[in-house]
């Protein structure tokens, strides 16, 4: 049945009527009432002040959504949306696959004197890629540290096997199924953190001289192991979405004798990018094909801010050939230095490297670990820490857009505490660096997650700490950036 003139003027009405409101806000948020990273009123605020039906302030919203200028968080409310590093951004898409050879690694002298300075704790700390102590299960883990080296009287004070405590790497077993994988104790050995795992897994499965493919950005810690053993890296560009371009890679490798691949598939440092289980699979299958070893560092993957873990490339390995590499650095206790590797099919060599190299991980940190995860809550205290640094992450982003210079970007993670700041091309990192040092505050310019001329005007920041000091530290940061546009 046709509808009346009646019912039309009323279905004009209303839709006049939500575009207006829509039209409002879009307004204030054009003119800076509301800035980028702001919380706007809620839809019952709305409706009240406005005298309005929710249903109306409802569809204004969606509408706003739609835009791109608002977006919801959960449980939270709406927010004036900052500007996102998109994954085609300018700072990821300037390499082509034909111009990439593989580069001697020669790390400058300022990188160290930024790694350095990054350790400052009398530095507000933007740049330093380290958990917050704050969030920790200090106590609980010290008064478990006492108990279990009580309880295990001899055991506390004497080398560990090789591969580690059975009843730790029982736990790291059973949490394996989180990630996608099925092992037993037996597939695991304990590491002196996650650097340690990496390292041993370079310095099996190459000798000084060859190539490994990283992202790019990349890591910097990978770049100094690389430069210890004498390698050389193939960078492959990533963006801040899926992470590294597998055609770039699978290109690079039929040009190249590449013998290992090394990369952060969760939650990226410092993209913060997340590779999709269907990317992983090809990843994994692309390298088994030329029987490359993939050495996975997954130590952010436990901090998802979404409901399921992402899972980790070892998942999908058939052949033994990926190496996953993590640790409790980022989750429970970066001093205890309690991290693992699953080696696949070069267990034995990994073994009998790291009982040349230290003997075993140190006991005690290993038994605090173990009764923890066995009776400490991890789950619960995962739950805690993720909701807190989603919010760090969305307060930290707000505070970018509101601070920074007109056109910066910056990257939207879906876990961990890295953020990934691209500002305009005028700004310099490097002085950026230098500025803000003098000014008590410390960041990661991007020039040292490259070994190339890249990056020149991006930092990675760290969101993990969240305070009135840290959003006072980037208006400063931002007025250092604005100088310099």
């Amino acid at each position: 049945m046709a509808r009346s003139q009646e019912d039309v003027a009323v279905t004009m009405s209303k839709l006049a009527l939500y575009e207006e409101v829509a039209e409002g806000l879009a307004s204030m948020i054009g003119d800076g009432t509301y800035r980028p990273g702001e919380r706007i009123p809620s839809i019952r605020a709305m409706s009240r002040n406005k005298r309005l039906s929710m249903n109306t302030v409802m569809r204004a919203y969606a509408h706003l959504e739609n835009m791109g200028l608002i977006e919801a968080r959960p449980q939270s409310g709406y927010y004036v949306r900052c500007r996102v590093l998109e994954p085609e951004s300018a700072s990821v898409r300037t390499v082509r696959a034909e111009d990439i050879a593989p580069s001697p690694v020669t790390i400058r002298d300022i990188s160290f004197q930024i790694m350095r300075s990054l350790s400052d704790r009398s530095l507000v700390p933007l740049g330093r890629g380290v958990p917050n102590s704050e969030l920790l299960p200090v106590d609980k883990l010290n008064r478990m540290l006492g108990t279990e080296s009580r309880r295990f009287r001899m055991q506390s004070i004497s080398y560990e096997d090789v591969a580690g405590s059975a009843r730790l790497r029982a736990q790291i077993a059973r949490r394996s199924l989180n990630a996608g994988c099925t092992l037993s104790l037996e597939d695991i050995l304990v590491t002196s953190g996650c650097r340690e795992a990496v390292s041993l897994a370079l310095h099996t499965v190459c000798r000084p001289g060859d190539t490994v493919a990283v992202e790019s950005p990349v890591y910097y810690t990978f770049l100094r192991i690389a430069e210890w053993l004498g390698l050389k890296v193939l960078e492959i560009p990533s963006s801040p979405g899926e992470g590294m371009n597998l055609d770039v890679l699978n290109y690079v490798i039929r040009h190249n004798t590449v013998r290992a691949c090394a990369t952060i598939l969760n939650f990226n440092n410092p993209l913060g990018s997340v590779m999709s289980e269907e990317k992983k699979r090809e990843l994994v299958a692309m390298l088994s094909e030329y029987d490359i070893p993939l050495i996975e560092d997954d130590v952010y993957g436990d901090l998802a801010f979404g409901p399921a873990r992402p899972v980790s490339a070892k998942a999908f390995d058939e052949k033994g050939l990926v190496l996953a590499c993590s640790s409790f650095s980022k989750t429970l206790a970066p001093g205890y230095r309690v991290g693992w590797i699953i080696p696949g099919r070069y267990r034995q060599e990994i073994e009998q490297l790291k009982a040349l190299f230290n003997a075993a991980t140190a006991s005690p940190t290993q038994l605090a670990i173990a009764e923890f995860l066995t009776n400490g809550g991890y789950d619960h205290h995962l739950r805690t820490i993720r909701r807190v640094y989603s919010r760090n992450v969305e307060g930290m982003r707000g505070a970018v857009a509101r601070y920074f210079p007109q056109g910066t970007r910056v990257t939207r993670p879906r876990g961990g505490f890295i953020l990934w700041v691209e500002m305009p091309e005028q700004v310099d990192a490097i002085t950026l660096y230098e500025k803000a040092l003098q000014k008590g505050i410390s960041v990661a310019p991007g020039p040292i997650f490259t070994l190339g001329d890249r990056f020149r005007n991006c930092v990675r920041l760290n969101a993990a700490f969240w305070s009135e000091q840290t959003e006072q530290a980037l208006e400063t940061l931002g007025w250092i950036a604005r100088e310099m546009v």
